[in-house]
């Protein structure tokens, strides 16, 4: 897609520009920001994805550009699952996932070169079927659970684990597609239209 306006993906994640490809939208630039992610006591889930967003599009210093910064919580009420870095934190993260529901919350952020700023918080709710401990061991052999936020990747083998989802499929993979795209074209950044 040509554009006069420059966009820049503020995110280390190859799904969020894989997403982002799917609707046409190719970035000038991808530049991961490097911000704190701790969360703060007292925090909801949802405020944790949007402050985390917000944060992500300001640290990025690209004066002459749309900045797009999005986040993804996975929750359990109110707690919030790890990015996963060890099996075993991604295997406890499987167990409490288990037979039940949880809610995966995806800000998105995008700032304009001229100071406007427009975000949004997109809940999408989940239920895994029962695990069997095969099952969880199998699914930590493929590795794919490295990084990501409760353990697992929607759109790898972890797919097969989905009882129900109500809500945005690509919210879960990392970036609510209809969302940014209604948010990039209130920017004036010109977007595919269905």
């Amino acid at each position: 897609m040509t554009s006069s306006q420059r966009l820049v993906l503020a995110s280390a994640s190859p799904r969020r520009l894989e997403l982002l490809r799917r609707i046409g939208i190719e970035p000038d630039e991808v530049r991961p920001a490097d911000i704190d992610e701790t969360e703060i006591p007292g925090e909801t889930p949802r405020q944790v994805a949007e402050r985390l967003a917000r944060s992500k599009a300001a640290a990025i210093d690209a004066p002459d550009a749309i900045v797009l910064g999005s986040d993804t919580v996975v929750a359990v009420g109110r707690r919030i699952l790890p990015k996963t870095e060890s099996e075993a934190e991604a295997r406890s993260c499987l167990t409490l996932l288990s037979g039940r529901g949880h809610r995966v919350w995806t800000g998105v952020s995008v700032l304009a070169p001229d100071g406007r700023h427009s975000s949004r918080v997109v809940e999408t709710r989940v239920r895994f079927k029962r695990l069997s401990d095969d099952e969880i061991s199998a699914y930590l052999r493929s590795g794919e659970w490295k990084g990501k936020a409760g353990g697992y990747g929607i759109q790898g083998m972890a797919e097969a684990f989905v009882e129900q989802i109500v809500g945005s499929y690509s919210g879960v993979m990392g970036l609510p597609l209809f969302e940014t795209a209604n948010l990039l074209r209130g920017l004036g950044y010109p977007v595919l239209r269905p």
